[in-house]
């Protein structure tokens, strides 16, 4: 990997995670003039954590952005680091908790991975599997949408998604896929236990290969003329139904 490419994380809350986070920064631009409100929080936390704050013109800075919504504060960081599936399934180990993993078969929408990473984060979701082609990956604006969730969150890449369900199988998962033309409502289905939960792309759906690999499926009741939800909002109510029942 080329040491000189960077990510950046936009956006006062976000920054302010990362800052917490303790994770490395590179530098932090903020747009010259800016000392109100929350900026001065970031630059005391950047002197106690010694990064290096540089101030810029504002127009500088919008060409910098790669939100439109980037708050006067812009942090260059080293990229992204994904984990391992294993890694996930550690944590849990460690938490003394039953696997709790969402796989991402297809999401493209940053903003939607974004929130789902968010979600997943406040929902005590152990980690995320996405896939290496033709699906959304951790950049700026992920960062941002997830409020700085990202920084709390495993992330794992995998190259197929099927074997990858196939191997948590094998770890004693059970694979829960959503799909509108199933017959089981999420909240008939017990989603206790070690469990992974599949959310599909945005458009299509779950692949079919992937469809076939899960062990159920459920769906959301429909009862509007639109047939279909956004992907984090999906994902927001069946994890959160499997966090009611795991806490019963």
């Amino acid at each position: 990997m080329n040491e000189t490419y960077q990510d950046q994380v936009e956006g006062r809350n976000a920054v302010i995670e990362l800052l917490e986070s303790g994770k490395d920064i590179n530098k932090i631009f903020i747009t010259k003039g800016e000392r109100h409100g929350s900026i001065n929080k970031i630059i005391s936390l950047a002197k106690e954590n010694k990064v290096v704050i540089v101030e810029k013109e504002k127009r500088k800075m919008e060409e910098m952005a790669q939100t439109e919504n980037y708050q006067g504060v812009i942090a260059m960081v080293p990229p992204y680091e994904y984990c391992e599936v294993e890694d996930i399934l550690n944590k849990a180990k460690e938490r003394k908790e039953e696997p709790f993993i969402l796989i991402l078969d297809g999401i493209e929408d940053p903003h939607n991975l974004g929130s789902i990473i968010r979600t997943a984060e406040t929902a005590g979701v152990h980690g995320i599997i996405i896939p290496k082609r033709r699906a959304a990956t951790v950049n700026s604006t992920v960062n941002k949408v997830s409020a700085g969730a990202v920084q709390h969150m495993k992330i794992a890449r995998v190259t197929n998604i099927s074997d990858t369900i196939e191997m948590l199988k094998k770890q004693g998962l059970w694979i829960c896929g959503t799909d509108i033309n199933t017959k089981t409502y999420y909240y008939d289905q017990d989603l206790t236990g070690a469990i992974g939960i599949v959310i599909g792309n945005e458009g299509n759906g779950i692949s079919q290969k992937v469809k076939k690999n899960c062990d159920f499926l459920v769906k959301i009741p429909m009862k509007g003329k639109v047939t279909s939800l956004n992907a984090s909002v999906s994902t927001g109510i069946v994890i959160y139904e499997a966090v009611k029942q795991r806490i019963k």
